[in-house]
């Protein structure tokens, strides 16, 4: 599976972007997806999930109520739609893929994209 993550940007605090990642390679509804994103001196984390089937989410704390993933699996991309950003959300953000679990823990990934950078300017 090969992931291409796009739709990163510069914005002012308080703006919104949206990140697609595109599948090729793999039927991406038999995967777990996620986001997680790394900033400058910090480990990566993980942001956001959605699981295969049932299609839950599932987000990090500092994210709830701005952040909203989704999936198209007939376009196969999933989306991240981050509202009211803030300049702590900078960071290069991953879309990951998980065949077993989902895409929770950064051990479980076994298919990673490119990130794209997204800065939040104060």
């Amino acid at each position: 599976v090969q992931l291409q993550a796009s739709g990163g940007g510069l914005v002012q605090a308080g703006g919104s972007l949206r990140l697609s990642c595109a599948a090729s390679g793999g039927t991406l509804s038999l995967y777990g997806m996620g986001w997680f994103r790394q900033a400058p001196g910090k480990e990566r984390e993980f942001v956001a999930a959605i699981s295969r089937g049932s299609g839950t989410t599932y987000y990090i704390d500092s994210v709830k109520g701005r952040f909203t993933i989704s999936r198209d699996n007939a376009k196969i991309t999933v989306y991240l739609q981050m509202n009211s950003l803030k300049p702590e959300d900078t960071a290069v953000y991953y879309c990951a893929a998980d065949k077993w679990g989902d895409a929770r823990r950064l051990g479980g990934i076994d298919y990673w994209g490119k990130g794209t950078q997204v800065t939040v300017s104060s």
